[in-house]
């Protein structure tokens, strides 16, 4: 059943509405570290003096433009690690639309979905952001320890906290907090499965930009497939 839910969510994703939110997200994270990188290299290049005197050296006036593109490189790297995450973080703030969306097509029978504060759809997005990156960092110097299991590990734990994310978003939105905590205790085990399905194209460049929504709108009929049990 949940993987009739991961391909019913996959055989959507031409959907407009799918790739409205896609591009959002992309364009808002893009954004977001372009601009991060121009001041840091604004910053550095404000901090660091044209030219320095060191012992038995001399002056040396090349320092700044060393300075400048460190710093540059190193937000370029960081950009790359940070791209998944943060479009995660900004697409999570449109993916109502995506359930919307797959509602409207699966399931034309239930009302329209009650509005959620925008900033309480904010508040999860950064809070959802602030997890996944907290405990990828702790997964990766445990993957020191594990070796070849690493992948494994990287996908056990990223399941969990997609599961328990796309989960509550899509639970929520029909039954509020409380009652999607209490369904997803219910359901915890399968709802971990399907989390552990988005988690493994997170390690292939750009399908991870697109498992967001796919993560949404699976989580979508996971919730009603076991709402109506």
């Amino acid at each position: 059943m949940i993987l009739e839910d991961f391909f019913r969510s996959v055989g959507q994703m031409t959907d407009p509405r799918f790739r409205n939110v896609l591009m959002k997200g992309l364009a808002l994270t893009v954004g977001l570290l372009i601009a991060v990188t121009v001041a840091m290299t604004w910053l550095v290049g404000f901090l660091v003096p044209d030219t320095l005197s060191l012992p038995f050296i001399g002056e040396v006036s090349w320092v700044d433009g060393i300075a400048w593109w460190a710093s540059f490189l190193a937000m370029i790297v960081l950009s790359v690690v940070l791209m998944v995450p943060v479009a995660g973080a900004f697409t999570g703030i449109f993916l109502d639309d995506v359930a919307d969306a797959v509602e409207a097509r699966h399931y034309p029978e239930l009302p329209p979905a009650p509005d959620v504060p925008m900033v309480e759809t904010i508040r999860d997005s950064l809070g959802f952001f602030g997890v996944i990156v907290g405990v990828n960092l702790i997964a990766l110097i445990l993957f020191f320890f594990v070796g070849p299991l690493a992948p494994i590990l990287f996908w056990v734990v990223n399941g969990y906290l997609l599961g328990r994310e796309y989960f509550q978003m899509a639970a929520m939105r029909r039954v509020g907090r409380a009652e999607a905590n209490r369904m997803r205790a219910r359901h915890n085990m399968q709802i971990w499965f399907a989390g552990t399905l988005m988690a493994i194209p997170l390690s292939i460049p750009l399908v991870n930009l697109l498992i967001p929504i796919l993560g949404a709108a699976t989580f979508t009929h996971l919730f009603h497939r076991v709402s109506r049990k």
